[in-house]
Parts: structure tokens; sequence; C-alpha cells
């Protein structure tokens, strides 16, 4: 990897007390696209919530670690330098485009706001931007679009807008966070389709958080399974889906549709991922994992392997 962009270094993060996020650690170079997989719990929101500083303290207390964007370790930057990161240099798309946007103003105008923030320009030349950022993504007869409130808009073009904001200052880092929850499979494909696609246009850096395997194998260079809290494999993308070493990734790899024949069911995952303050002294995942072993229950074990590919399990996949 060339110098990373952004690098993640053993963050921990707890709410109420209770540990979220444990030792995460991970990079992202210039260009690359990593994607943050696993099941809902896991704690990847949480974490992109922590790069952008946007868990609320109280009740989140990050407990440990480093967030060094371009040199800048974010977790000792202070309000006035963290708004002038955020939607400038780091852009972020939320989940819930509807809970998202201000349903009382028109997406022109929150995409202007966005522009008038950080760059010193009039409200007319702001709105000039948001045309040009709507045609960027797709939007029919953008120039009339700038005047439609959110509720006007198709849940798809409600998505666009969001990506019109997140990359209204051409941001060095895309946080996308589920961006295509909730949409029909043909706007899926468009959405991460423009994703990709900006990405190599623009040279930026995306972090897409995502239970999609799917999703992954299509589009990101490199892969972070998470787990109750911690990071439990990493590796570029062919290499895990040809040889996934952690029994989760392993289980994760049987519930595909693709990977199993046509007519029958899909295999599950027995069990649900144990809550912040629940979670076992050992593997996170050794109380739903039919490989567990005894050694499973020791304290959670370290990173193994060496290069790109490492995992974090005691008794990994052959």
């Amino acid at each position: 990897m060339t110098t990373p962009l952004l690098s993640v270094e053993n963050l921990s993060l707890a709410m109420a007390g209770q540990p979220v996020v444990e030792d995460v650690s991970f990079a992202l170079a210039p260009g690359e696209m990593l994607g943050l997989v696993g099941e809902s719990g896991c704690g990847k929101t949480v974490t992109a919530l922590s790069i952008m500083r946007l868990v609320p303290e109280p009740p989140g207390r990050v407990t440990g670690g480093r967030i060094l964007f371009e040199g800048d370790d974010l977790l000792h930057l202070g309000p006035d330098a963290l708004r002038r990161i955020r939607g400038d240099r780091i852009g972020m798309i939320f989940q819930e485009p509807m809970t998202s946007l201000n349903p009382v103003f028109t997406v022109g105008r929150q995409i202007a706001e966005a522009v008038l923030l950080h760059r010193p320009v009039g409200r007319a030349a702001a709105r000039e931007r948001a045309v040009e950022l709507l045609e960027l993504v797709g939007i029919p007869a953008p120039a009339d679009a700038l005047d439609r409130y959110p509720h006007q808009m198709s849940g798809g073009q409600r998505q666009r807008v969001m990506i019109a904001m997140a990359l209204a200052n051409e941001p060095r880092l895309l946080i996308a966070d589920e961006p295509t929850t909730a949409l029909d499979v043909t706007v899926q494909a468009q959405i991460l389709d423009l994703i990709d696609r900006l990405r190599r246009e623009l040279g930026m850096a995306v972090l897409i958080i995502t239970h999609d395997l799917g999703v992954v194998s299509e589009f990101c260079d490199r892969v972070a399974v998470m787990y109750a809290g911690r990071i439990v494999e990493e590796a570029p993308t062919a290499e895990l889906f040809a040889a996934p070493m952690h029994r989760y990734t392993r289980a994760l790899m049987t519930t595909i549709p693709a990977a199993n024949p046509p007519g029958r069911p899909l295999p599950t995952i027995a069990g649900t991922v144990p809550p912040p303050g629940r979670r076992p002294e050992g593997c996170g995942f050794a109380p739903r994992c039919a490989a567990s072993l005894a050694d499973c229950a020791r304290p959670s074990p370290p990173l193994f392997g060496q290069g790109a590919h490492r995992h974090r399990c005691w008794n990994p996949a052959a």
C-alpha cells in the first residue's frame, strides 16, 4: 500500500461504559475502495461515525487508539477544525436519505449550503455547482430538480442527492454507510456503479459499509470483516473470497445466494451477534461457531498472518 490517506489504529470506543468497538485497525490508500462487512450490530456504523467524530459524547467515549487522516489525528482536533474537514475533505453518505435530508428545504438549497460552508463563493455560484452535481449523479433535468423537496423525489433520487452533497467539495475520502439500503435491485446497481465511477474519476478513497458480500466482491479492492466490535479478518478481495480464514467469514460466505444450488434454502448462522456487555471473553464468534474448540474460550486472539491477509481465529479454516 502507498502512504495511507486514512489510518485507523487500535481504535476502541465505549457507549455508556460498555465496549462497542475494540482495537480496530485498518488503513485506506488514495483511490482505494475498502469494504467493511458484517452483520447488523457488529460495530460498522459506529466505527464510521467515530472517524467523522459524530458519536455523541456522552454516552460515547473513545477509550484508545488514533484516527489519522492526511497526517492529522482526528481525535485531537477541536470542533472548528473538524467542521472544516467534514463535508470538505471527508464526505459521508448516511443510511437513510429521507431522515438525513431536511424535509422543509429544497434539495438545491441543501446542496448549495454544503458548497457555501466550505468555498468562498456566492449563492449564485453555489446554485450552479448544485446543478453540476445533480447532473454528475444522474438526476434528470437537474436545473428543475433543484427546487424539489425530498418527498417529491424517489428513493433512488434522494440517495443520489445525498451522494451529490457528499461530493460537493470533491472530498479525498468518501464514507458510504449502507448506501443502497431500502432501494430496489436495479437502483442499487446504479448507485454502486455511480460511486465506483466517481471514485475512479475523482481519485477519492471510499470506505463502504455493507452486509452485502456481492457488493464487496464486485467493487472493493480490499475487505475488512467485523464481528462483535472487532476486525476478525482483512484481505484483498479476491484472496478473501478464494480462501477465507476466520470461521465467521467462512460462515458468511455460505449465505451468499450465488454460492448455493438453486431451489435449496439458504444456510443461516445460528444465534445472533452478542451485544456490548454480553460478549464472551474469548473469540466473540465461538458460541455460534460449529468448529469451536476449547482454545476459543481463551482471551480474544491477536491478528494472525503476514502481509495483506490477516485473521483473528484460534482455529482458522484450512
